[in-house]
């Protein structure tokens, strides 16, 4: 994960200018608190994300990764480093495979926001779903086990693993639809027709039956860390959104890119993924089912539209943010503009429904 020309190799950028810290204060800091560690540090940026910044922590006898607060002023609720520390530790000794957390620091006095430190894993990051590199057989095998990956999440009892109190269990999809409503309104430039009709629409079509589960809230290929040489996941990234909700909203997430259009690298539109061995949705979606010992899954179509209405609203925080000087990635801009496309797509789906 050294050499940035191997597929899937991590990007590592000197330290953003808007994203710089006192770096000896942190090691300072990191020498009292972290057993083990020890100078020099070599310090530099993941490239990529759009939300909370990552660093990657050399020393003379460990790798770390070091995940913060971005700058200035944030939504509400929004950068839960905390949370993201506490769930990662929580799943430690589950068949879902995360980092191992170090050490959680909430002072903003030392490097000027909360942050968090877990080990380095060796592997894989694939931003483009299309996992480049690979051969048909290794893109088959490496969906199949992001499916299993989720469905192994999904069936772990959130109050043995502690994590009791880390979401309400009930009124998932109504929570969330006024929770990324308000960050939509919190983040917009200018109204957007199709957000606000799904705004109201959502909350008027619920699904009848309310399932309870952890859900990691951004599940996709390019939060996942592969194996250097095997197809199989290692470590899933990015558990800030994750809480107590509906698995088939985390599922229905995790299957946008079928629904989505190719530019921006979000979609599959119209290539043929069979040809690349990537499952179709359907193929996808039953794998998941079987590992998660389902018969099937009432309201697809809906979950569908919520998980579109939801990204948007993601999105507007991240173009947003891009705006402001204060995003994780220098594409946040250009990521964020997509917006207004996935809540189009969203409301051309939920007319379907009707």
């Amino acid at each position: 994960m050294t050499k940035a020309t191997k597929p899937g190799a991590a990007v590592l950028v000197p330290v953003l200018p808007n994203h710089r810290f006192d770096e000896a204060a942190l090691c300072r800091y990191l020498e009292r608190e972290l057993p083990g560690f020890r100078q020099p540090c070599r310090i530099r940026q993941f490239q990529g994300g759009q939300s909370n910044p990552t660093f990657h922590l050399e020393t003379p006898d460990a790798a770390y990764v070091l995940r913060k607060k971005p700058p200035g002023t944030l939504l509400a609720s929004a950068h839960a480093v905390d949370r993201e520390f506490r769930i990662q530790k929580a799943l430690a000794d589950t068949p879902v495979p995360v980092a191992r957390v170090r050490l959680l620091c909430e002072d903003p006095s030392v490097i000027g926001t909360a942050f968090y430190v877990m080990d380095h894993v060796e592997g894989r990051v694939f931003p483009d779903r299309l996992l480049p590199g690979c051969t048909q057989e290794e893109r088959r095998a490496m969906y199949e086990h992001m499916a299993e990956v989720l469905a192994e999440l999904h069936r772990i009892d959130y109050r043995a693993v502690g994590l009791e109190g880390f979401g309400r269990p009930e009124g998932y999809i109504p929570r969330q639809t006024a929770r990324w409503t308000k960050q939509y309104l919190a983040s917009r430039l200018e109204p957007d027709p199709a957000m606000d009709r799904l705004a109201e629409w959502l909350p008027a079509h619920l699904p009848k039956e309310e399932e309870v589960a952890i859900a990691h809230g951004d599940y996709r290929i390019g939060n996942l860390i592969f194996h250097p040489t095997e197809p199989r996941v290692v470590a899933v990234l990015d558990w800030e959104l994750a809480t107590i909700g509906h698995p088939i909203a985390d599922l229905a997430y995790n299957c946008l890119a079928y629904r989505l259009p190719e530019e921006g690298g979000r979609g599959f539109g119209d290539i043929d993924i069979g040809a690349l061995g990537i499952p179709s949705e359907a193929d996808y979606v039953d794998l998941y089912c079987r590992k998660a010992g389902r018969a099937g899954i009432p309201d697809w179509e809906y979950f569908i539209v919520f998980a579109m209405f939801r990204f948007a609203a993601i999105l507007v925080g991240v173009y947003r943010r891009g705006l402001d000087g204060n995003a994780a990635d220098a594409r946040a801009i250009e990521a964020g503009k997509a917006y207004k496309d996935f809540a189009r797509i969203a409301w051309e789906t939920a007319q379907r429904i009707g």
